[in-house]
């Protein structure tokens, strides 16, 4: 298969949707009567003998409309930020992607008691999330308007290595149900 942007993927007669080897964009490929030559600008060569064609055909599938994912961390952000309360109770959102010296923490919110809460969302949650937060809250520290930070890890599943080591910082793990938030019943058909 060559894709308009120029990939060439190479893909097996039977139930494979992984290509078997394949070449990424841009790419030239020189079409001669027994076989493809593709090179990229690396240099990098790939030959696809032809020893039978059974079928070539182009089909021009019109404008590319684009890929969104649905339910990135940014959807869980905006969602949480609009109700932190469901993180925890009495919870006030002061400002989403608050700056820190190191990069922005998703949510820093104030807790019933007036104390400063980092929040960082990822949709999932493994260890490397809980080391993020944990370098935040470590920056967030030095500001003496926001001692002392505590901090809440928020994902859809958090791994439970994440929770181990979450709970020895001394952070708090909260798994959340984006559909829930979203305000989609449990038990609506959906496709997927």
């Amino acid at each position: 298969m060559v894709k308009a942007d120029g990939c060439v993927a190479i893909h097996a007669d039977g139930g494979a949707y992984k290509p078997l080897n394949w070449m990424n964009a841009p790419n030239h490929v020189e079409e001669l009567d027994d076989r493809w030559i593709v090179t990229n600008p690396k240099g990098e060569m790939l030959t696809i003998h032809l020893e039978h064609v059974i079928a070539d055909s182009l089909h021009d599938l019109g404008i590319d409309p684009g890929l969104q994912k649905d339910g990135v961390e940014a959807h869980l952000q905006v969602l949480l930020a609009d109700r932190p309360q469901v993180i925890e109770e009495g919870l006030v959102l002061i400002r989403r992607e608050y700056p820190t010296d190191i990069g922005p923490v998703d949510l820093l919110c104030r807790d019933a008691e007036g104390r400063t809460v980092a929040v960082e969302i990822k949709r999932r949650g493994d260890i490397d999330g809980v080391e993020q937060l944990a370098r935040y809250l470590e920056r967030l520290d030095l500001d003496a308007r926001l001692v002392p930070v505590r901090g809440v890890f928020v994902a859809q599943l958090i791994v439970p290595q994440a929770k181990v080591l979450a709970e020895a910082r001394g952070i708090r793990c909260v798994e959340v149900d984006l559909d829930e938030l979203r305000g989609i019943e449990p038990n609506a058909l959906r496709l997927f």
